[in-house]
């Protein structure tokens, strides 16, 4: 009967297309009624439970500081700063896209939302120095990924709390992997770009990057605050993310001028829409895991999978296959909270850092937000761009065999994840 509950309700819910949180509540709600002798008043006990950490007040407050930037003008100063300081570089263009990217992505923690302002602001760009839509819609929305990858990351917080591990660990251990994935995607970029000799050529000049720099000195201290202010000890991830909220509409209200009370009235709306999705699903996920854990499904799987005696790296290239097929599937945060206490007692039954296969994780539900059939970032640039989903589809092939890379070089190399973690926290 609970194997019916716990995996065969879930996959015939999913089948019939329910929401995920509806789902794991639906599955939760039958193994406590049918085969357990647990009143159900627990149910609403564990739901609250779940996300009454103090850790996830990080969520909403990073999301309303990427929503006040959006709105506020401050991807489109990154932007032009990022551009003027590059000279005659092939692939000035592409490159520019992947560093403001990435650098939105990381202040923002949420890769649907750097895709959707850098689109805004790249895409034109791109087409006039005569880039196909091809190619620049799979570069947008698989650089809008590496936000996850990069502190401050939402799903690293998530992982955190699932996992009992350290936000700035994790952060930390962020980092090379993030500018690792950057790296690859950069010399793409030069090789795409070399024929191209546009006006994206344009040499350096002191007037013009003096320029930039007056108007987007400011945008730039977002990522130095946030940053700086937890690994220098100033603030903790949480009081950062407030910090940040507060910086962005400052700057973008009383500096920039660019952002009005209603903008951000509006930022605050679609920041409590999109942090309560979240939060469901965390809620009923949380039950999910509880029972889980509570019917020993983890120590289990580790005895089944100690008896079959699987070399170490077999184990984590089956665990990385089964995160990417999850990842196709689901949206990282509920992949987290649903495989976290399953796969952390495997890793760990094998050495493997549980911060170091946070990153690995992490990376691997990155792929997912970029990949067929319901990775979100192709429909975020899609909506934004009205490029066919078939033409990103194919845009996005070099762009996932680069992810593809780095994740076998972080899951098998740990030093490039804990490298930033013995540099920045210590042993």
């Amino acid at each position: 009967m609970m194997i019916l509950t716990l995996v065969g309700l879930p996959l015939v819910l999913m089948l019939a297309g329910f929401p995920i949180y509806l789902i794991l509540l639906a599955a939760a709600a039958a193994t406590m009624a049918l085969t357990m002798q647990v009143p159900l008043m627990a149910l609403h006990q564990y739901l609250f439970s779940s996300i009454n950490a103090y850790a996830l007040l990080a969520l909403p407050f990073f999301i309303f500081a990427g929503e006040i930037m959006d709105r506020g003008g401050v991807a489109g100063r990154l932007v032009g700063l990022m551009r003027a300081s590059m000279g005659r570089v092939p692939g000035k263009v592409p490159l520019t896209a992947i560093g403001a990217g990435a650098v939105f992505g990381a202040i923002t923690g949420v890769g649907a939302a750097s895709v959707a302002t850098i689109s805004k602001v790249m895409l034109p760009a791109m087409r006039d120095e005569g880039y196909a839509d091809r190619y620049s819609g799979g570069l947008m929305v698989s650089v809008g990924a590496v936000g996850v990858i990069l502190p401050p990351s939402i799903p690293m917080i998530v992982y955190a709390a699932a996992a009992d591990e350290s936000i700035p660990r994790l952060y930390a251990a962020g980092i090379v992997p993030g500018l690792l994935i950057v790296g690859l995607m950069a010399l793409h970029a030069l090789w795409v770009g070399r024929g191209n000799r546009g006006s994206e050529a344009d040499r350096f000049t002191l007037r013009g990057f003096g320029t930039a720099l007056r108007r987007g000195i400011w945008a730039a201290g977002v990522p130095v605050l946030i940053l700086g202010g937890i690994y220098g000890g100033v603030f903790s991830p949480t009081e950062a993310a407030a910090v940040a909220c507060l910086y962005a509409f400052v700057v973008s209200w009383a500096v920039m001028r660019e952002m009005t009370l209603r903008d951000l009235m509006a930022a605050a709306a679609s920041t409590v829409s999109f942090t309560a999705q979240i939060l469901v699903v965390m809620a009923c996920a949380g039950v999910f895991s509880w029972l889980i854990t509570v019917n020993q499904v983890s120590v289990q799987l580790v005895a089944l999978i100690e008896a079959m005696a699987l070399p170490g790296w077999l184990l984590l290239l089956a665990i990385n296959l089964l995160l990417l097929l999850v990842g196709c599937l689901i949206d990282p945060l509920s992949a987290i909270l649903l495989l976290t206490p399953l796969l952390v007692p495997l890793a760990g039954a094998i050495g493997v850092d549980p911060v170091h296969f946070g990153i690995i994780v992490t990376v691997n539900l990155a792929i997912g937000l970029f990949t067929p059939p319901f990775g979100i970032n192709l429909f975020v640039m899609q909506t934004m761009s009205g490029i066919p989903l078939k033409q990103i589809y194919r845009g996005i092939v070099p762009f996932l065999a680069i992810y593809l890379i780095a994740l076998l070089l972080i899951t098998y190399i740990p030093a490039i994840s804990l490298s930033g973690v013995r540099l920045l926290i210590g042993p």
